[in-house]
């Protein structure tokens, strides 16, 4: 039998907090639902849950307090914002707060499910920083920030090290590029645009030694890594 994925969500706002919900239990979730950020927290402690799915603004005890406080002790289970500020620096502080990803209101239920079902798999596959995993032809060690193949070693830089790891996280699947701008460059402005597209072509070039391991871009959207 596969286990349900069970979702703490935290939303004071009561209509939409029942919508969404109704709607992830309609699909076959487990929901835990919480109308502030205390009662969360206390319900995160008892109840164990796959995912977070926190409103920023709240009440007692807001998004991005609850995620750090939760962050001190977990830093695997994935973390969700649903947030109806648009502000970079909101988006910045979600991040720093312990966030994997963010969802702007209003969103459609079929975004927040396929953005939960990711970022739960994702964490269930995900390999700790002392690991290595192949990439085509290649081992991609993150610790040691280095590729191999064949006897063929190749330094990363701490960029390229961070950059490489959330493709692999995302194989075959296109990785968002605002997402990982703001994840790793802190916005997402052109001129860390830029600089991103720079650290894709350094990745490509050393990853061409095996012509089945391909970094695509995905005009509008961001990049896949093939392999």
């Amino acid at each position: 039998m596969i286990k349900k994925i069970t979702v703490l969500l935290a939303e004071d706002e009561l209509s939409l907090g029942k919508i969404i919900s109704e709607s992830l239990e309609n699909k076959g979730f487990e929901v835990i639902y919480c109308i502030d950020g205390e009662v969360a927290l206390k319900q995160y402690k008892i109840k164990s849950p796959d995912i977070l799915v926190l409103d920023v603004m709240m009440p007692k005890k807001d998004g991005f307090t609850l995620a750090k406080e939760i962050r001190r002790n977990n830093q695997q289970i994935p973390i969700l914002f649903l947030t109806a500020k648009s502000q970079t620096i909101d988006v910045v502080e979600g991040f720093h707060s312990g966030g994997n990803d963010y969802l702007k209101k209003p969103f459609s239920m079929e975004e927040l499910i396929v953005r939960i079902e990711h970022l739960v798999m994702r964490s269930n596959t995900s390999f700790t920083h002392s690991d290595k995993v192949d990439i085509g032809l290649y081992q991609f060690h993150y610790k040691k920030q280095k590729l191999q193949i064949n006897d063929t070693i190749l330094k990363l830089t701490s960029r390229e090290t961070d950059l490489l790891h959330q493709l692999y996280l995302n194989k075959n699947n296109i990785l968002d590029k605002d997402y990982i701008l703001n994840k790793l460059w802190g916005n997402n402005d052109f001129f860390k645009a830029r600089s991103m597209d720079v650290f894709i072509t350094k990745l490509r070039k050393k990853l061409n030694q095996d012509q089945n391991v391909q970094i695509i871009n995905v005009r509008g959207y961001g990049y896949k890594l093939i392999c």
